[in-house]
């Protein structure tokens, strides 16, 4: 199964440091029955695309906890096994199944670095829009639209695709 790890610039760093992808359990997304049910498709492309996006947003609130990493959203593709990841149907009862719980998967164990398939990380002009993003996430949680707005504008941001062999370049 392919999941998408949500990272910071410095989880990333520290993922190159140690070879290791979270301790596990750890938080990641995936083309999971409900995320196929909310999307209604069966492009697995158009659906892998939609559990890359889930995981963004979750390293976006990964930033708005971390004032002082760089404001650039970074996602790791990985394939483990399917035994490894659960999804629940509810993963967070307080938050419910919104789009952004959608897809919402947990790894068991650690996962190597090496095993991951890609990085993807915003460019560097995505910084100051996924920073007012990160600023805005709580009030756009709270129902306000034009935090709403803001938030969408790093949508608006594609990432990149690295291949894994260019993390040294982007940590360092």
């Amino acid at each position: 199964m392919r999941v998408y790890v949500p990272l910071t610039l410095p989880g990333l760093a520290e993922a190159s440091r140690t070879g290791v992808l979270g301790d596990g359990p750890f938080l990641a997304y995936a083309v999971t029955p409900a995320l196929r049910e909310w999307c209604l498709s069966d492009d697995l492309e158009e659906l892998e695309y939609a559990a890359l996006s889930r995981a963004a947003l979750a390293s976006l609130r990964l930033l708005a906890a971390d004032a002082g990493a760089p404001r650039r959203r970074v996602v790791v593709a990985v394939d483990v096994s399917d035994a490894a990841a659960s999804s629940d149907p509810d993963p967070d009862p307080g938050r419910g199944l919104g789009p952004a719980a959608l897809g919402e998967v947990r790894v068991a164990g650690a996962v190597r670095l090496a095993k991951a398939a890609a990085v993807h990380v915003d460019a560097a002009d995505a910084e100051a829009d996924v920073a007012a993003a990160a600023g805005a996430l709580a009030a756009a949680d709270g129902g306000d639209d034009v935090a709403r707005s803001t938030v969408d504008g790093a949508e608006d941001h594609e990432l990149l695709w690295y291949a894994t062999q260019e993390i040294p370049g982007l940590v360092g």
